[in-house]
């Protein structure tokens, strides 16, 4: 098993940090200068820096499906024309970013580990050395650790001790929460990346990345859960007591939609996209039968006319079904509890006509459509769920505590102290 390294980000030279949001459909990049917040700063609570968008790109997605790379050369001439982008409205060039994943089935585990203390003061040292331990019992082949958190300490078998350091006890347990993939995406992805002359500072799973952004602390401290409707994948993530607890993806997204309409409408996939985004719904109306659309032929042939609630039952049955596999992931993680009854829907296809009332339905729970907070500077078009991904690329760093260091061992850990949002990493605070 591969455990990503987590060294100082480059990118984050002279208070600049960089970004990439690879979609199926879109990508993103992002290029903000941070800077620590002022005493009396207007930022949301608990964030080290404050952050202004000072470059922002994005284009449409090519060699990419269902989040894994399927085209080298086309993944590469998008990354280059989406980081060019952001770099010419920024006036700078950069040479390391922050990637998110989505594919390479993501897979949660806890795990729970013991080191001796003979009675000791708990150091950092032990500290690191119960993570490694943690770590170690997740090795898994042709698998690599996106993330290895710990959601909670012992000291002598007592639990909910949130930072150890400094106490007395005879034996130091962890509870750790690691976050897998396959291997064989992130290489592809990274290769692509470095195609363009970047180097990969770190790989963030999307549903982290997603649920940091859009979540309020409340939220986040009672238990919550992040549902991002992407082009081609849809990710859950939960948060609980202000840690990143659980994570899961399916390889199906608002890109089906549309391949839906294409086929059952006999139509191409750039109409189909057009009937979604102007007269789409996954909710029925009353006038859904009397309102006539009209419907282009893929033959080149004369259009039809089809009564709008055709093109509503195909999408509504698209999106109950994912709904669907969603609500039988969480109850399968053992994490519905936890979540009661807090849910945000983000992402492009969250944006679609009705998708709130039908997610409160199947999933039985409040619904809000989360929308990417704590950075300035974004664009109009930048504020949407469609953008909550790369602008949690953007927090992360903030939120990182215990991250693994070393490629190909466990044996590396980045230790920072405090909760959630309360400490910025090191190779951060270095850049300025």
């Amino acid at each position: 098993m591969t455990i990503l390294p987590f060294p100082r980000h480059r990118g984050a030279r002279g208070g600049v940090l960089t970004v990439l949001d690879i979609g199926s459909t879109k990508l993103t990049c992002i290029i903000a200068r941070l800077k620590p917040r002022e005493e009396n700063g207007e930022v949301l609570k608990g964030r080290t820096h404050q952050m202004r968008v000072i470059g922002i790109g994005h284009c449409r997605s090519n060699g990419v499906k269902g989040g894994v790379i399927v085209d080298l050369d086309a993944a590469e001439r998008s990354i280059r024309k989406v980081v060019e982008s952001a770099e010419h409205m920024a006036g700078l060039t950069v040479d390391s970013i922050i990637v998110n994943l989505s594919a390479g089935r993501l897979k949660s585990e806890s795990f729970v580990a013991h080191v001796d203390l003979a009675g000791h003061e708990v150091e950092a040292g032990d500290v690191s050395r119960v993570l490694a331990a943690g770590a170690r019992l997740s090795e898994e082949a042709e698998r690599t650790v996106l993330h290895s958190l710990p959601t909670g300490f012992s000291l002598d078998e007592e639990g909910g001790i949130t930072d150890p350091r400094g106490m007395v006890a005879d034996r130091l347990g962890v509870t750790m929460h690691v976050l897998t993939g396959d291997a064989g995406p992130l290489r592809n992805l990274e290769l692509a990346i470095n195609r363009c002359h970047l180097s990969v500072e770190r790989i963030v799973a999307t549903p982290y990345a997603s649920g940091l952004s859009t979540l309020v602390d409340d939220e986040v401290s009672m238990g919550a859960a992040c549902i991002d409707l992407g082009g081609g994948t849809t990710t859950l993530s939960v948060f609980q007591s202000g840690r990143f607890i659980h994570a899961d993806a399916l390889a199906v997204g608002g890109q089906h939609v549309t391949l839906d309409l294409a086929r059952g409408m006999s139509t191409s996939i750039e109409e189909a996209e057009r009937l979604k985004v102007m007269h789409g719904s996954a909710l029925p109306s009353a006038a859904d039968d009397r309102e006539l659309i009209s419907v282009p032929a893929l033959s080149g042939e004369e259009s039809t006319t089809v009564p709008r609630s055709v093109v509503t039952k195909i999408i509504r049955a698209r999106i109950e079904e994912t709904l669907e596999l969603i609500r039988d992931r969480l109850n399968e993680s053992g994490h519905a509890g936890i979540v009661g009854k807090r849910l945000v829907l983000t992402g492009g296809a969250s944006q679609l006509n009705g998708i709130p009332e039908v997610a409160r339905r199947i999933l039985g729970r409040n619904v809000r459509i989360g929308r990417p907070l704590g950075v300035s500077g974004l664009p109009e078009m930048g504020k949407g769920p469609a953008f909550a991904t790369a602008v949690g690329l953007l927090i992360y760093p903030q939120v990182a505590r215990f991250e693994s260091r070393q490629r190909g061992g466990a044996a590396g850990f980045a230790l920072q102290a405090g909760g959630r949002f309360a400490r910025v990493g090191a190779w951060l605070r270095e850049s300025f």
